[in-house]
């Protein structure tokens, strides 16, 4: 009877373990699965925030004027051009000179667009103390700019290719990046230059 009771024991504590050790490692195989499945899902959802994010494009405000349908402020993509600064003001009025309207000039923040009726002079020439011309160096042709004391064909042609290549100038002092323009010749040029 002894004997039974013992075999019935042995069988009793072999069942316990068994079940235990499928617990166990069912449990253990479930927690490494989650674990294993967290680090992926997390990363690639940042990183598809973080790109979303970067990608978004700042935003610049231009103020347009003159011959459209609709002057007013308006907010554009940084990279936007000035056609689609006319485009959100519902394009050009019959009376508009287009020809004096560069449209695919990139917009920069705080940019004014003017558009003249035909006729008219985009802008017309501001005046000096002494009575020289004052030129808006980012608008001018190569000939405009060579009438600003101190100015060649050579520094009008490396002002040209500074605009064109790095955007309107913002302040008079960004002439100081053009090749051949230092701080005193600067100076001397003041008064007759402009930003618009």
């Amino acid at each position: 009877m002894n004997e039974w009771v013992k075999k019935l024991q042995h069988r009793w504590y072999v069942w316990v373990l068994l079940a235990l050790g499928i617990v166990l490692f069912l449990y253990t195989n479930r927690e490494q699965a989650d674990d294993s499945s967290l680090p992926v899902q997390l990363p690639e959802t940042q990183s598809q925030e973080t790109k979303e994010e970067k990608q978004a494009p700042s935003l610049v405000v231009v103020d347009v004027k003159g011959a459209v349908v609709r002057p007013g402020v308006y907010e554009l993509a940084e990279n936007a051009r000035v056609r689609d600064a006319i485009a959100l003001a519902s394009g050009f009025t019959n009376e508009a000179d287009q020809t004096k309207v560069n449209l695919a000039a990139k917009v920069h923040d705080e940019m004014m667009i003017y558009v003249p009726v035909k006729g008219e002079n985009a802008l017309a020439p501001a005046s000096t103390s002494d009575g020289r011309k004052q030129i808006d160096i980012n608008h001018a042709t190569v000939e405009d700019i060579q009438q600003i004391q101190g100015i060649g064909p050579a520094k009008a042609a490396a002002i040209i290719a500074y605009r064109e290549e790095h955007g309107p100038f913002r302040k008079v002092e960004d002439l100081l990046n053009v090749s051949g323009i230092g701080e005193k010749s600067l100076e001397k040029m003041k008064e007759q230059i402009i930003i618009r």
